[in-house]
């Protein structure tokens, strides 16, 4: 398909789609002639990933340009690929970086405590290589210091139940066709299906406190 068509399977204008082009957020397309380019599905593809970052997620083109970077980077085995792209996404909390600050190693070591409890030793191994796992790490920190609820009991049933929604997550991406599709859409879903989740987990308290006490 030309531009003007892609941009109008899209629902993307055209400019903002010779930005995306520019900003190296979209491959180019096949070129045709001197002036013109062919697109394919692969580019609508992308293109509802890059929305889905900036306009929903509002993640800086800079960081939307590293996330994609990970995601075509074919020469990283699966599990790297998608840990690099999810891990250049902005973090829910911002990463322990003081490992010295008593509640951080306390919240660290409560957390390796929680890991070997779940038996996620894959998770151990890599360890504070990982943001997901400083920011978590930073939380449970921030917990502690304010004096909330978070301790290895509180938190084991909760990190079993996400990892059913892992499996589960693993398995929809598995029906996918190619690996960089996967890695597209598990990016995508970090964005546009975690809020989702937590708006379903937020609607089932409303839900359960009513038949609980009323109204």
């Amino acid at each position: 398909m030309r531009l003007s068509e892609l941009s109008e399977h899209s629902g993307v204008s055209t400019a903002t789609i010779k930005f995306y082009l520019r900003e190296g957020l979209l491959p180019p397309g096949r070129r045709i002639s001197a002036t013109q380019a062919e697109y394919g599905e692969h580019h609508l593809r992308r293109l509802r990933l890059v929305r889905a970052l900036i306009q929903i997620g509002k993640v800086p083109v800079a960081t939307a340009r590293e996330v994609l970077s990970h995601v075509d980077d074919d020469s990283l085995g699966r599990t790297i690929r998608l840990g690099a792209a999810l891990w250049a996404l902005p973090q829910g909390n911002p990463p322990a970086e003081d490992l010295e600050d008593p509640e951080v190693a306390a919240a660290t070591a409560e957390l390796e405590e929680l890991l070997t409890r779940l038996g996620w030793s894959n998770a151990q191994q890599i360890g504070a290589l990982s943001p997901v796992y400083r920011s978590l790490a930073a939380g449970l920190a921030t917990l502690r210091r304010l004096g909330f609820p978070g301790d290895l009991e509180t938190l084991l049933p909760y990190a079993r139940a996400m990892h059913e929604l892992a499996e589960r997550d693993l398995d929809a991406l598995e029906a996918l066709d190619s690996e960089a599709e996967q890695v597209e859409t598990a990016v995508g879903s970090a964005v546009l299906f975690e809020p989702l989740l937590l708006s379903l987990r937020r609607l089932a308290q409303e839900e359960e406190s009513a038949r609980r006490y009323g109204y």
